[in-house]
């Protein structure tokens, strides 16, 4: 069985983005005319001691990332900045997304804020976040029905 991963808005960024295009070639600027953002994808594994969160953030360094924890949140903050090049003739297309993003992703359980990992490498941004102790050692009594 192969696995297909949900895209649910594909469709939307995509005539997001042929909008913009078309806007851009009506207008003679060479800014578009609202800046475009984005989201940065982001993957999320619980395990029995651990919540583990990745973010897909490509093209920046440690330092242009700032993330905060709560106890049932992940905020993720930072700017993908656009390299300016002047050509004096010639076409640039880019298809990459620049601009300030934000995420804020919640969580299935509460996590220990102080004990938070972060580590940044090859454009992915891995968390690891410790369950709360009550969250680990967490049971539940289930009434088993006739």
């Amino acid at each position: 069985m192969a696995l297909v991963r949900l895209q649910p808005f594909r469709k939307i960024d995509t005539l997001q983005r042929e909008m913009d295009r078309l806007f851009e070639s009506l207008t003679d600027r060479d800014e578009p005319l609202y800046p475009t953002a984005f989201a940065p994808a982001a993957e999320l594994h619980i395990d029995r001691e651990n919540v583990y969160l990745q973010l897909e953030v490509p093209g920046l360094t440690p330092e242009e990332i700032e993330v905060q924890v709560t106890a049932d949140s992940v905020i993720v903050d930072g700017e993908r900045k656009e390299e300016k090049h002047v050509e004096e003739q010639g076409i640039k297309r880019s298809e990459f997304r620049y601009g300030k993003f934000h995420r804020t992703i919640a969580l299935p359980e509460k996590v220990q804020r102080d004990r938070v990992q972060a580590k940044y490498a090859h454009g992915i941004l891995k968390l690891t976040l410790p369950k709360a102790e009550d969250e680990q050692n967490k049971t539940v009594k289930v009434l088993v029905e006739a």
